[in-house]
């Protein structure tokens, strides 16, 4: 297993500090604040800790309310909101120097048989094929204005393979493309067969390039490059089926709008099998600086 994975599972592994509150820590980030990927991450990890095993994460609603401050520790509070027959809900606030961060509410499901279908899986090379981020950063490296985003970003995803199927927003600066996205993932290094941090891996994943797609329909670099100022906004997530983080997944983005200084993206994340996963969407503040 990749040092970076083994830091990454040792940051969602929170302390408990009392029943139902919990303490996590964080990491540097490519920003000067928390990132949101390991907000959400963490504060889902602290309402599964509450939850019947038998009980499979299926959504979580989430805001992003403040910056968060990597140098202080972050404290999640859990709200036993509901335990029914079929149903478990928990909402979770993170707070820093006092004050709330984020709010996310988690629905818990045990396992039925239903109904079946799904969107089909678009088609997309072999991740195998596609060069990584330690390959692919560098030769964008004239695109930042900071010589040392490069290795902050190369740093920031070491604890996971991900590898951009077409030239990510930094790479066709002031070309406006198709507002789409793809990208496949995996950790770099195999898991442990806890459904709940597969799950968990996949939200700290889901939130870091999906507002790439509001990027690329402006032709806009983002805010490694300078020229857009954003930040998460809120973030939902739908588990349909069971899947491994450890495994290549398919994340495939749009954006269908902007307007108002925000920009939305959605997503559905597929197993390389063709199996829908996960269904994501994300609403960002896309503003360009004055």
């Amino acid at each position: 297993m990749h040092q970076a994975l083994e830091n990454l599972l040792d940051l969602l592994d929170l302390e408990r500090i009392e029943e139902d509150i919990f303490r996590g820590r964080s990491r540097s980030a490519v920003v000067p604040r928390v990132f949101g990927g390991q907000v959400a991450a963490q504060a889902l990890v602290a309402a599964g800790r509450t939850v019947p095993a038998d009980r499979m994460a299926h959504s979580l609603h989430a805001y992003f309310l403040r910056a968060g401050d990597p140098g202080a520790p972050i404290v999640y509070t859990v709200d036993r909101i509901r335990d029914g027959a079929s149903f478990t809900t928990r909402r979770v606030v993170a707070i820093q120097h006092g004050q709330p961060i984020f709010h996310l509410s988690a629905s818990f499901q045990t396992y039925e048989e239903g109904m079946e279908h799904q969107a089909g899986m678009p088609p997309a090379p072999d991740p195998e094929s596609l060069p990584t981020a330690a390959e692919m950063l560098p030769r964008y490296a004239d695109a930042f204005r900071d010589a040392g985003v490069v290795d902050r970003l190369i740093e920031a995803r070491a604890a996971v393979d991900l590898r951009y199927v077409d030239a990510p927003p930094w790479g066709s600066v002031g070309t406006p493309r198709e507002p789409r996205s793809q990208v496949w993932f995996r950790t770099n290094g195999k898991l442990a067969d806890d459904p709940l941090l597969h799950v968990c891996l996949a939200t700290y994943v889901s939130d870091m390039t999906l507002l790439d797609s509001v990027l690329l329909a402006h032709g806009r670099g983002g805010w490694a490059v300078g020229d857009v100022v954003g930040a998460s906004l809120d973030h939902a997530m739908w588990f349909h089926r069971p899947f491994r983080a450890d495994e290549w997944l398919l994340y495939d983005q749009e954006s269908p709008s902007a307007s108002g200084g925000r920009g939305l993206g959605q997503a559905r994340i597929y197993t390389q099998d063709g199996r829908l996963a996960i269904t994501v969407i994300q609403e960002g503040v896309v503003r360009i600086p004055r």
